[in-house]
């Protein structure tokens, strides 16, 4: 008997959003010995791990809710000036776009006018993009939104860097623990 719920229970599980390949999903001890095995390297001074992605070099961020992994957070490790993560932005959003297993709701590029310096820390502008993983045709739009990748610029006093979040929001925080 345990073993037929056991076995119902795993195929009623929904897919979940991934990071190279990895669900994003489990314990987080876990989670960072998967990513050790894919070459990133932890740094216990700042709970992350470090290595290469997607051609920059990059800090890897393990985010739980009652110790659930709901959020791979992935910070560039260098910080960049306004017209270099003006075109980092643009390329992220053309590699999304272009990546068919990838759902964006609109164009999202910033345009050459955009003074980035002066909305963020003037307007408080936020720049981010959203995209959603798709499996297959039979995905329902629930499913697609709660695999959610986006990612933002992040501004350090006239410096900036992308960060990136791939999250499992099945695993988020809802009101449970008010």
């Amino acid at each position: 008997m345990l073993l037929l719920l056991a076995s119902v229970s795993a195929f009623a599980q929904k897919e979940v959003t991934k990071f190279l390949g990895i669900p994003v999903d489990g314990y987080k001890s876990e989670m960072i010995q998967k990513l050790k095995a894919k070459g990133y390297k932890y740094n216990s001074t700042t709970d992350c791990l470090e290595g290469e992605f997607n051609g920059k070099e990059v800090q890897i961020s393990v985010v739980t809710n009652n110790n659930k992994v709901y959020r791979i957070a992935v910070f560039d490790k260098n910080y960049s000036n306004e017209t270099d993560i003006k075109i980092r932005f643009n390329t992220l959003c053309s590699q999304f776009e272009n990546n068919s297993k990838y759902i964006g709701s609109r164009e999202q590029k910033i345009s050459d006018n955009d003074d980035i310096s002066y909305e963020i820390s003037v307007e408080n502008k936020r720049y981010e993009a959203a995209f959603y993983q798709a499996y297959d045709d039979d995905d329902n739009f629930e499913d697609v939104l709660n695999r959610s990748v986006w990612f933002m610029i992040g501004d350090s006093y006239g410096r900036y860097r992308i960060l990136m979040f791939y999250d499992n929001c099945y695993n988020q925080a809802n009101g449970e623990d008010l």
